[in-house]
């Protein structure tokens, strides 16, 4: 039996990850480019905030925060329905609504409104409608039939702070170094840093999000978000990286790597935790969600080992392959 979702509170943040079925590499750039453009459009049609992101070839990341829900008039509605609906759709809505308003069925109209408002500020309704519209369209565009992506999307509650945050958006955004793409995330066109380094507002606005910066004044921003994203490791045969001998040996030995080093790696803490943040956080995650672990477990928070973490912790004690280089 499967572990049910843990979401957390109104403006809480998630690290959500869907995979092509199959683990196909079919998203190949201009497939990247439509995910990218239409993750947007929803981003602004469910009212969700993306951080950063990373689409690969056969799979993506997503670090997005949830606000609590807000009250939307009429003309704010179907000015959201802009984003994913043709003009004709919406001002057929538009007339819809004036009807019911002017014949006095104030219910009616609140029926139709919340048609759409239920698929707003909310994590699965954001995925679900992302992944369906991006399979419509490849589809569509690939003449092919049924799904695309594996049924359920994976997703972690990150803490809203800074540690938790930061470390979480840089290991998202180095996937494409991780993987041999690129050996400076600023050089990947479909990750949240490399579009900020491109001039995008969106992500340099998200960044800032991630670094408690507010707006952000981005060069502050990118100096203090690149001390964690770019430290040159020693070199293998083929790449700049941390060599797989290294992470063994402190597997091994149960030694600790830095904060950088730990970027290097694919760290299934960062993927397969459920939850990351302070031990007291995970503790009130746990505490408010205690059914859904074992009676005999009395505490929620475990450390991370293997690396300087700065006191982060998962809800999960991960015993297998924690730790490889990529």
């Amino acid at each position: 039996m499967r572990m049910r979702r843990i979401v957390g509170d109104p403006g809480a943040a998630y690290h959500c990850i869907s995979r092509v079925v199959d683990r196909q590499m079919v998203l190949r750039d201009v497939e990247k480019e439509k995910f990218r453009s239409l993750m947007r459009k929803v981003e602004s049609f469910c009212g969700v905030r993306i951080l950063t992101y990373t689409v690969l070839s056969n799979h993506f990341h997503i670090l997005v925060q949830v606000p609590r829900r807000m009250e939307l008039t009429d003309e704010g509605l179907l000015k959201r329905l802009g984003f994913l609906y043709n003009k004709k759709y919406v001002n057929t809505v538009r007339e819809q609504l004036e009807k019911h308003r002017a014949g006095g069925r104030q219910e009616r109209a609140e029926e139709l409104r919340w048609q759409y408002l239920c698929r707003m500020y909310d994590l699965s309704e954001f995925m679900k409608t992302l992944k369906q519209r991006f399979t419509q369209w490849y589809n569509t565009n690939h003449e092919r039939e049924g799904t695309l992506w594996e049924a359920r999307f994976k997703s972690m509650l990150v803490q809203f702070k800074p540690g938790a945050l930061r470390t979480m958006a840089a290991y998202i955004d180095l996937n494409a170094v991780r993987a041999g793409l690129v050996e400076d995330p600023k050089d990947y066109r479909y990750c949240g840093y490399g579009e900020a380094v491109g001039g995008d507002r969106w992500s340099r606005k998200g960044l800032a999000a991630v670094l408690g910066a507010g707006s952000g004044d981005w060069r502050r921003v990118s100096r203090v978000y690149r001390q964690m994203l770019f430290v040159k490791g020693e070199k293998t045969e083929d790449r700049h990286g941390i060599s797989p001998q290294k992470v063994r040996q402190v597997v091994d030995q149960g030694g600790k790597l830095s904060l950088q080093e730990l970027m290097q790696c694919r760290v299934r803490y960062l993927s397969d935790g459920v939850v990351l943040g302070s031990r007291s956080f995970v503790e009130e995650v746990f505490a408010n969600h205690r059914d859904q672990f074992g009676h005999k477990r009395k505490t929620g928070a475990r450390p991370m080992k293997y690396g300087d973490w700065d006191g982060l912790c998962t809800i999960r004690d991960l015993r297998n392959e924690i730790l490889t280089a990529p």
